[in-house]
């Protein structure tokens, strides 16, 4: 990581877009656009039709919306303070997503493309650990698998009773 100072004397446009409509892939670029930026970095993450050999249909995402855009702002300003990046646009689908639509994007503008790609790697990796956005598979067979990531498997662990051991 690069510690630089901020890229623009311009006031930083983050914007956080969580909609149940489908997603502008060319909006959500511009809002991000700054004439002093000479990269533009975006990462869009579409639904798949499998996950570990199961047919997927779809997914639905739920959001604890107040949370979920106070922690989206959060993970933009530890973006900016490791990166000097112009502006930062999110975006993420709420509700139902069939296979082949765009789920997440990550819109980061830089003056160069080492810090617009870092910060976008980061963002979706941040997003994945720490955003209440819950997401269910819906598979083949007509059943829904709801999928955690790693920090809430671990929450969900420290916060079950211990049972303890007969000796």
């Amino acid at each position: 990581m690069s510690h630089s100072k901020p890229a623009s004397t311009a006031e930083p446009k983050d914007a956080v877009v969580l909609t149940p409509d489908p997603l502008d892939f060319t909006a959500l670029i511009n809002c991000s656009r700054d004439p002093k930026a000479g990269a533009i970095s975006a990462f869009m993450g579409t639904t798949r039709d499998s996950f570990q050999g199961r047919e997927v249909l779809s997914l639905e995402y739920e959001a604890y919306l107040p949370m979920a855009d106070k922690m989206l702002r959060e993970i933009m300003a530890e973006a900016r303070h490791c990166w000097a990046v112009h502006h930062v646009t999110i975006g993420h689908k709420l509700g139902h997503c069939p296979v082949g639509e765009v789920s997440v994007v990550i819109v980061v503008s830089a003056a160069h493309r080492h810090e617009s790609l870092a910060a976008v790697e980061y963002l979706i990796n941040r997003l994945k650990d720490c955003v209440p956005i819950w997401k269910k598979e819906i598979l083949g067979d007509g059943t829904g698998q709801w999928k955690e990531n790693e920090p809430s498997r671990e929450l969900r662990s420290d916060i079950s009773p211990q049972v303890p051991s007969e000796d």
